[in-house]
């Protein structure tokens, strides 16, 4: 799901709630760079942000070429620029996708001007075919990872990883719980196989990686925050590769993301009430992203200042001791 808040656009309409709120997530931001700082000397490993304080990661939506429209990699170094500037703080790390539809190679190039700006490359493993939604897989299916066939390109991959050096975070298979990316159970096999075929092909990824010796990446295992279909095989706790197979665990938590969205109205501290108990009971000790959330700026059923100001001083309060990041989307 990629829809969402504009930070700027959103500070545009916001200014007064916005620079109260700037001001609140600026000290609450403080002294993670220290941290991030370590990471990239050459430590393997994100280490965690400091007492009370939370990573701020980043996406920009797409800016699309003459050749191809706004996709999860479009990100540039002027779109953080543009982004901090804005909210007058340095981000954590930069959230992209990795679409395998263009090429398998490893994103050397994108990472290196991320880790240049002194923050964590955050890669989605995206081997899907394009980039729309709610289909299928026809290249990359679940059947085909499990049976090895794009071992090759996953091992050239991880070794190109390795190599990289510095901390990434990575992620496989986002959002399994949905219904929109080709990898959900729905369209792998429902409930008879769907989820057992998700933590095979999971597994199978990250093993591959692992044996190559690409001991700097870091995996987060990302679910969305509602089960859909919302059905007891479709849980999302039914998708979990196991605590030996993912660092931390992320979630989605989405307001409306469409100017006419019905859904999705209710704040972060709903979702949250729903969702956080099931992954802390699933993952007991593992640290928790918010991977995504924002709201869409022209809805019409919610306030998006209010909505984002409520979900961030929620966020801050430590009401949710295990969370230690999120990501505007």
């Amino acid at each position: 799901m990629s829809v969402a808040l504009s930070i700027l656009n959103w500070s545009a309409v916001a200014d007064r709630r916005y620079r109260t709120m700037k001001r609140f997530v600026c000290r609450s931001l403080l002294g993670v760079a220290i941290c991030l700082a370590n990471a990239l000397a050459g430590s393997p490993c994100v280490d965690l942000p400091p007492p009370n304080k939370l990573y701020h990661g980043f996406y920009w939506d797409g800016v699309g070429t003459d050749k191809h429209d706004p996709t999860e990699h479009d990100v540039t170094p002027e779109d953080v620029a543009r982004y901090e500037q804005a909210i007058g703080k340095k981000t954590a790390w930069i959230y992209f996708s990795d679409n395998w539809f263009e090429s398998p190679k490893f994103p050397a190039t994108m990472c290196s001007w991320i880790r240049d700006l002194g923050k964590i490359p955050y890669v989605r493993l995206m081997l899907r075919s394009d980039v729309d939604q709610k289909h299928a897989e026809k290249i990359f299916s679940l059947q085909k990872i499990i049976a090895g066939e794009f071992d090759v390109d996953l091992r050239e991959w991880a070794r190109d990883a390795k190599n990289f050096g510095s901390p990434i975070l990575i992620e496989w298979g986002t959002e399994p719980n949905g219904k929109w990316f080709s990898w959900n159970g729905s369209w792998n096999g429902g409930a008879g196989e769907g989820p057992r075929r998700y933590i095979a092909a999971y597994r199978h990824i990250v093993d591959l990686i692992r044996a190559e010796g690409a001991d700097n990446l870091q995996w987060v295992w990302h679910v969305n925050w509602f089960d859909e279909p919302e059905r007891k095989w479709n849980a999302f706790e039914n998708y979990f590769p196991g605590e030996n197979y993912c660092d931390w665990v992320a979630l989605s938590a989405y307001g409306p993301i469409t100017p006419m969205t019905r859904d999705g109205t209710e704040s972060l501290r709903f979702k949250l009430r729903k969702a956080y108990p099931r992954l802390i009971k699933l993952a007991p000790g593992k640290p928790i992203i918010i991977a995504e959330f924002g709201c869409d700026l022209h809805n019409r059923r919610v306030n998006v200042a209010r909505w984002a100001k409520s979900a961030l001083e929620d966020l801050f309060s430590n009401r949710w001791p295990a969370i230690v990041g999120f990501c505007w989307w």
